[in-house]
């Protein structure tokens, strides 16, 4: 399932085709992905122009003139890429249309993005832009570990006496919005924290520690155009290189890196996700 920095890499790869400019016409090629596409949907999308575009933990979000938000989840295989870029970034010839592209933008700029997602697990919504924030999915995610509503005392108060695992607790949305498996398991080896602690025996020191941490490993990843492990792709179809660096996840039988540890990576289960980590190194 793509994580922040993988959404955040694909929003920022369609912004040159999309904001500013005008959705031609949409073609919605079925009628649902997980769930049904909104009434309309491509009616509602044709015409207009896409003012801004901006990411919420890992939904893509596209506000339009027409006072309406698209909301875009890629789920675990949903890619969303551009060809016949004008301002030359992407390849320019348009690919014939296959068999799992299920939506797809023709810009007015001649651009054109395409929605493909082979197992179908991705979504589409229209939203009220004025009370978007609103909205069912979007309502229950805590702040953005990337924006200012995220700091130590956020927290350590979130932490604070609680008996869940810090792994669970740093994967729940309610708390941080957008960290998942790879990229919490990264964290807590640069923490030295083992994701078998309990957050509420960790002391307040070392829980606002986590803070810089998290943002520092986000940034690397998006600098490295996130990581591909299966179906992700960058919106100009290249891999994201962050998976080349990992420190311990998907490393299990390997040494640490860290240096003088001299221990091996680890892998768990918690709550039917692989954890990775260093026993030695992390406690």
């Amino acid at each position: 399932m793509p994580e922040l920095p993988e959404v955040e890499t694909v929003m920022r790869g369609l912004q040159p085709s999309m904001e500013g400019e005008v959705i031609t016409r949409a073609d919605v090629n079925r009628p649902d992905l997980r769930w049904p596409f909104p009434e309309r949907m491509a009616d509602r999308l044709s015409g207009r122009r896409v003012l801004s575009m901006r990411r919420r933990s890992k939904y893509i979000l596209a506000d339009l003139d027409s006072g309406e938000t698209l909301l875009v989840h890629l789920g675990m295989s949903g890619r969303m890429t551009v060809s016949g870029d004008p301002l030359g970034q992407f390849v320019h010839a348009h690919p014939q249309i296959a068999k799992h592209d299920h939506v797809v933008f023709h810009m007015e700029n001649g651009a054109r993005v395409t929605f493909n997602d082979p197992r179908r697990f991705g979504a589409m919504d229209l939203l009220n832009t004025a009370t978007a924030d609103s909205h069912k999915l979007l309502a229950v995610l805590g702040p953005e570990p990337l924006g200012n509503d995220f700091h130590e005392n956020h927290l350590v108060t979130a932490f604070k006496g609680r008996k869940t695992p810090v792994k669970s607790a740093l994967l729940d949305q309610g708390i941080i919005a957008g960290l998942g498996n790879i990229y919490v398991c990264e964290t807590l080896f640069r923490a030295g924290i083992s994701p078998r602690r309990e957050v509420g025996k960790i002391s307040a020191p070392r829980v606002a520690a986590l803070v810089p941490i998290i943002r520092q490993v986000l940034l690397d990843a998006i600098a490295a155009g996130g990581s591909s492990l299966k179906d992700f792709r960058q919106a100009n179809g290249e891999l994201g290189y962050f998976q080349h660096t990992f420190d311990v996840y998907g490393r299990e039988g390997e040494p640490c890196r860290r240096a003088g540890c001299g221990g091996t990576v680890t892998r768990i289960t918690q709550s039917g996700r692989s954890s990775f980590y260093c026993g030695k190194c992390q406690r």
